[in-house]
């Protein structure tokens, strides 16, 4: 049950934030006098739909974006007579560009010339299109200042959550039992000590600890064999006596990850329960800029990521890389994984919002590429547009006029077809080969 709950609240997130992210285009088109007829989450055949003023308003049956029709997109040719579309080019891809050129200039009705969106200067244009990454921005913000500054980043304590049950070894670096519940390298010290969950470590070799960074640093100093322990055990304080052994462990780097080098250490064998300490407001930008340049990585490595999902997971049959991309079906029961889990609900909600948070601000940079049919590829045809007249004038040149935006609609449809057939096999994925966290 709850990992329903969990799959279709953050299927409700994705959709708000889509819905969001259109009406981050909506607002300033509309302040800007440009006509929208329509205003769409999700694609496909129509849902529901309720027509306010000038605009239909809706939802639209495949949830996996959304948009805002706006009058005007494409200008007509610099050759074509006053009020048509019709271009002296000829051919198959002059043919596909006149007919959406018909078809645009068909939804411009009788007092709408001036409301159309190829007119707007350059910095409106601009600021219409830079509005739905904008809203995913201020969505990744807003999701993000609610899990650093209202839940806070967890803390280990140095009060005992669970103690490890067997010693582990080269031959066995889990610390796994046997079969019959036996450890093959004997307890771990704190096992054999009798520590307990609960238990909370006050003192060790004497020392008073305040933090865990401190114990485990303690911990990893110590030479093998019996080592004092103060702990505090239901309000009461004991004293222990453990025989600390050292394990053998790889170094990792500044990123966490697993070097071929080695280190020898003591070990107790515990692990620490955790805290969530509430971080200032300050702390977020910080957060997101270190999250943005991961993002950015990963948006880079995208085509190897999905190259690896078809050729490792899905003809392979390799287990499914942490790292590899997922669809609104995948990030919906990533959802539903994390609400069902075990860990406690500050942690559960910590780890919910930062993955919503993650795709607003992947769907910021994703839609910030220079390409059609994403907000991006807009943007830099009127910049393009904006510097192409400031040219102009600098040479006393006559205005060019607007960027025909129109001859790069076969890339902007290949480019759809591209991301329609890549959302399905990520999708086709999340069904037969779902990504877990746990």
């Amino acid at each position: 049950m709850l990992e329903v709950i969990g799959i279709i609240a953050f299927f409700v997130i994705i959709m708000a934030s889509i819905g969001l992210h259109e009406i981050g285009h909506l607002v300033p088109a509309k302040a800007f006098g440009v006509k929208v007829t329509e205003y769409m989450v999700g694609f496909g055949p129509t849902l529901w739909s309720r027509k306010r003023g000038e605009t239909n308003y809706g939802l639209k049956a495949i949830p996996v974006g959304g948009y805002i029709r706006m009058v005007g997109m494409l200008p007509p040719p610099k050759d074509a007579p006053e009020g048509t579309a019709r271009s002296l080019t000829t051919g198959r891809v002059g043919t596909f560009v006149q007919q959406a050129r018909e078809q645009a200039l068909e939804e411009i009705a009788p007092g709408d010339e001036n409301r159309v969106f190829y007119k707007l200067p350059v910095f409106k244009r601009v600021i219409i299109m830079l509005g739905g990454p904008f809203m995913n921005l201020v969505i990744a913000f807003v999701l993000f200042a609610g899990v650093l500054v209202g839940i806070g980043l967890p803390e280990p304590t140095t009060q005992v959550n669970a103690v490890v049950a067997c010693a582990p070894s080269s031959t066995n670096p889990a610390g796994a039992q046997n079969a019959d519940g036996e450890c093959p390298d004997g307890p771990t010290p704190a096992a054999a000590a009798g520590l307990q969950p609960g238990d909370v470590i006050t003192r060790f070799t004497g020392q008073a600890v305040a933090n865990w960074d401190e114990l485990t640093t303690l911990i990893r100093d110590t030479p093998p064999g019996p080592v004092s322990l103060v702990i505090e055990r239901e309000g009461v304080e004991q004293a222990l006596t453990v025989d600390l052994i050292t394990i053998t462990r790889p170094v990792v780097d500044e990123a966490g990850q697993e070097t071929a080098q080695t280190v020898t250490t003591g070990f107790l064998g515990v692990r620490p329960d955790f805290i969530y300490v509430s971080q200032p407001l300050s702390s977020v930008p910080a957060e997101m800029w270190d999250l943005t340049e991961r993002s950015a990585v990963a948006l880079v490595g995208l085509p190897v990521r999905l190259y690896e999902l078809v050729t490792d997971t899905l003809i392979g049959g390799e287990e499914r890389s942490i790292n590899s991309p997922v669809s609104v079906v995948g990030a919906s029961r990533l959802g539903g994984d994390i609400v069902a889990s075990e860990e406690s609900f500050p942690a559960k909600m910590a780890i919910f919002l930062s993955l919503a948070a993650s795709l607003n601000l992947f769907l910021f940079l994703f839609n910030l590429l220079p390409i059609l049919p994403l907000d991006g590829g807009h943007v830099a045809g009127a910049l393009y547009e904006g510097l192409r007249r400031r040219i102009a004038r600098i040479r006393g040149k006559p205005d060019p006029g607007p960027v025909d935006i129109a001859r790069m609609l076969p890339v902007a449809y290949g480019v759809a077809m591209v991301l329609i057939v890549v959302g399905g096999v990520v999708i086709f994925a999340d069904l037969v080969r779902p990504l877990s966290l746990f």
